[in-house]
């Protein structure tokens, strides 16, 4: 006898009412997208739970992969046996055996077949007296046991649990629409694509880049962090701006003070261009409220005047530490913090407007024409696709006309 099934739990999900299929439908999906790798491994769904069959295959990798997959709340290895009570009594004594450090176990019955003969609170006592009749090491205790053993008695069989793993919660990513995650390289922006994948969203990157102010080195950071982000959705397009022209210019004609405004404001604009060619409902962005002079309220208000999408700021009020220690558990901070610039912080001015006025603002901008370098860097943009088992690196890139 061997564990032959992964039981998935998705708790939010079944909040979803009539809209419950779509959310279902789509986390199969991507759990069977997840463990491409193993083609004999099946994602099947019955009323109310979702299985993954393995056929076989040693269930460890397999489980390392669900454990990233947004939408799952939990999950435990499980045998399937025919609904004989004979078979169901071998199976809990198996999931008794193969414990880890167990000295208690608890049995939990749940009958949803109501055909069959024996009542799930007999049948509580009656695989509890089995096992302790078959066994010498093993106690029961009710309330805190080091193992519950959990059988369901379904329609079409019995399946028997024991441990549960957690998974990340969340909603399946693709059930919220699009996103386009502005993607710096920095700590932040990693862990804002992370959690607004965690709410469902599909994401794609935009990244500015600044030859030969910012290096190739400055870029496949954020090539390499996309990567590590697609462990959690699928595949991630990043779509590289030639800045350099705007960005210089910016800072030649704007008081100093004002170019980083100025220049978060054309790097809306250009976003909201991906956005609308590409049918993405929304931005991304990785700002922490009073982290820098560009994420004050005052800034966030000036900035945000230049486009009508939502802007997403999953960050918004987390604590720089809390930001650290997720970026380090979704494993993007030591690609974070490697010491290659990117172009928000080779042209820092020393003394930043942290209280930027829209009219201010709007005025500066007015006496300057930036529509032609706005074209060219819309232009120049490149796309490249990183998927989640390799990037497409060479001979990727296509142009947004």
């Amino acid at each position: 006898m061997q564990y032959d099934h992964i039981l998935i739990r998705y708790g939010e999900l079944g909040l979803k009412g009539k809209n419950i299929k779509k959310f279902i439908v789509k986390l199969q999906e991507n759990i069977q997208h997840k463990l491409k790798e193993f083609p004999d491994v099946k994602v099947k769904r019955t009323q109310g739970r979702m299985f993954v069959l393995l056929n076989g295959h040693d269930p460890e990798p397999v489980i390392t992969k669900c454990r990233d997959i947004f939408g799952i709340r939990s999950l435990s290895l499980a045998i399937k046996v025919d609904n004989d009570i004979q078979k169901i009594k071998d199976a809990a004594l198996f999931a008794l055996k193969n414990g880890k450090d167990v000295q208690t176990f608890k049995i939990s019955v749940k009958r949803i077949n109501k055909n069959f003969p024996i009542s799930s609170q007999e049948m509580n006592q009656v695989l509890g007296g089995h096992l302790l009749a078959n066994t010498s090491d093993y106690t029961v205790d009710v309330h805190h046991p080091d193992l519950t053993i959990r059988v369901e008695i379904r329609n079409e069989a019995t399946y028997i649990t024991s441990d549960i793993i957690l998974g990340l919660g969340g909603l399946p990513v693709g059930t919220s629409g699009k996103s386009l995650l502005l993607l710096s390289g920095g700590i932040d922006s990693p862990v804002a694509g992370y959690l607004a994948m965690k709410r469902g969203v599909q994401i794609e990157a935009i990244h500015f880049h600044s030859p030969p102010f910012t290096s190739e080195r400055a870029k496949q950071k954020v090539i390499d962090i996309a990567e590590k982000l697609t462990a959690f959705g699928n595949t991630i397009n990043i779509h590289f701006v030639p800045f350099t022209k705007l960005q210089q210019q910016i800072f030649h004609d704007i008081p100093e003070g004002y170019a980083m405004t100025v220049m978060r404001r054309m790097m809306m604009r250009i976003a909201q261009k991906v956005c609308e060619k590409e049918s993405i409902l929304s931005i991304t962005t990785g700002e922490n409220l009073g982290q820098v002079a560009s994420q004050t309220m005052e800034s966030m208000n000036t900035i945000n005047e230049v486009t009508n999408y939502p802007i997403i700021r999953p960050l918004i009020t987390m604590d720089k530490d809390d930001i650290i220690q997720l970026s380090k558990k979704i494993n993007t901070y030591d690609i974070s913090i490697r010491p290659h610039e990117d172009c928000c912080t080779i042209f820092v001015p020393k003394s930043p407007k942290t209280r930027p006025k829209r009219d201010k603002v709007n005025n500066m901008e007015s006496k300057c024409n930036y529509t032609f370098l706005l074209e060219e860097a819309i232009n120049g943009i490149e796309v490249m696709k990183i998927n989640d088992d390799q990037v497409n690196s060479k001979d990727v890139f296509d142009h947004l006309l």
